[in-house]
């Protein structure tokens, strides 16, 4: 059967794959259309594995809502940058956000198996082979999360044109728009400031006790950061017991009535023995209670770092007032119960290590040099 110009276009419009890629599969199906797309199909399985190896950590992060109740977040990985800005690539991100949003599916696995949007005729992993096949470069749907408000609503916020995106949702009985307003600050601050839990009460005691050794340890590691009197007895210790050299004991003797700049004196074997008495110390030094008021405050510090509720609103106009305290005069202000009950923060190529390329030597590898 003679290919026409007419069916190539036919078929590229129908599958978004190549003109050539297209010619030869309608020569090869004998002209039959049906046939041409299985062939670009399983074509675009072949070279999807080709390119499976190849590491994808650019791509866009979409978010879609459905409703003031329901959103869902998603992010798209391709291998450079180049791909993420290309109109074909978004729509691809878009439709995948939409599948998302309209998803029951509890993971990656079934979320891959579903059918494509409105198209029976493929899965969601049909969908993003050929898309590799279009578009030419490795492509992954890293990962999806629906979120549904039952008593409340959610909002969204994305970044730096999809490098991020955020998902906040609250329970409460009355949404305006002065609420979503609100809602919409806090999940610009969630982008900006990348905060790990909601609230305090989402860690779990081993984490808790996990962070408080840690926090430990790093304040014995730094001797000249503990309270005073326990210092001056790990000093003492070790003129006394001549743990130092002579050089830094005669340093000490001349400088300790300045603490302060003692430090920038001592030898570096001086200030890691120092260290040493005090963890050799561990359990006494502990039981002190200046020092245990030290580590609270220093773990008090770090949850205001990273759960969302303590951390200082972006906006506060004191510079002081914590996210919980916002989003509780915003409910009074609005005659509403408002809360924060969790949120979702996707980054594109999050946790994805980058391969580093060097250009000159793949040039000079490729010329045989």
């Amino acid at each position: 059967m003679a290919i026409t110009a007419a069916m190539v276009k036919e078929l590229r419009d129908m599958t978004g794959a190549g003109m050539m890629d297209c010619k030869k599969a309608l020569n090869e199906t004998n002209g039959d259309m049906d046939a041409a797309v299985d062939y670009l199909r399983k074509n675009g399985q072949a070279k999807a594995e080709k390119k499976a190896g190849r590491i994808a950590a650019e791509g866009l992060c979409k978010v879609v809502l459905k409703d003031d109740k329901t959103a869902a977040v998603v992010e798209v990985n391709s291998e450079t940058d180049f791909v993420a800005k290309n109109e074909d690539f978004q729509a691809f991100v878009a439709a995948v956000a939409e599948q998302a949003v309209n998803s029951d599916a509890a993971d990656m696995d079934a979320f891959m198996a579903e059918t494509w949007n409105a198209d029976t005729s493929k899965t969601v992993k049909d969908a993003l082979v050929e898309k590799v096949a279009v578009i030419g470069e490795n492509l992954g749907i890293r990962r999806f999360e629906k979120v549904v408000a039952e008593n409340g609503c959610v909002v969204s916020y994305v970044h730096g044109g999809g490098r991020i995106g955020v998902i906040v949702e609250a329970e409460t009985d009355v949404v305006n728009d002065a609420i979503k307003e609100a809602l919409t600050n806090v999940a610009m601050q969630v982008a900006a400031l990348n905060p790990t839990y909601t609230a305090r009460e989402e860690i779990s005691e081993d984490e808790l006790a996990k962070m408080r050794e840690i926090t430990v340890d790093s304040a014995l590691n730094d001797s000249f950061s503990l309270p005073m009197p326990i210092l001056k007895g790990l000093l003492e210790k070790a003129v006394n017991d001549k743990v130092w050299s002579d050089e830094d004991i005669a340093i000490y003797e001349e400088k300790k009535d300045n603490m302060k700049y003692l430090p920038n004196f001592l030898s570096k074997e001086a200030k890691a023995s120092l260290a040493e008495l005090a963890l050799a110390d561990k359990a006494t030094i502990v039981e002190n209670k200046i020092f245990g008021g030290l580590v609270e405050g220093r773990i008090s510090k770090q949850l205001k770092e990273i759960c969302l509720l303590d951390q200082t609103y972006v906006k506060a106009e004191d510079g002081k007032q914590p996210v919980a305290k916002y989003i509780e005069e915003v409910g009074k202000a609005n005659g509403a119960k408002l809360s924060i009950k969790k949120f979702v923060r996707f980054e594109t190529g999050e946790g994805i290590e980058k391969k580093e390329e060097n250009f000159a030597e793949e040039v000079a590898k490729q010329m045989g040099m």
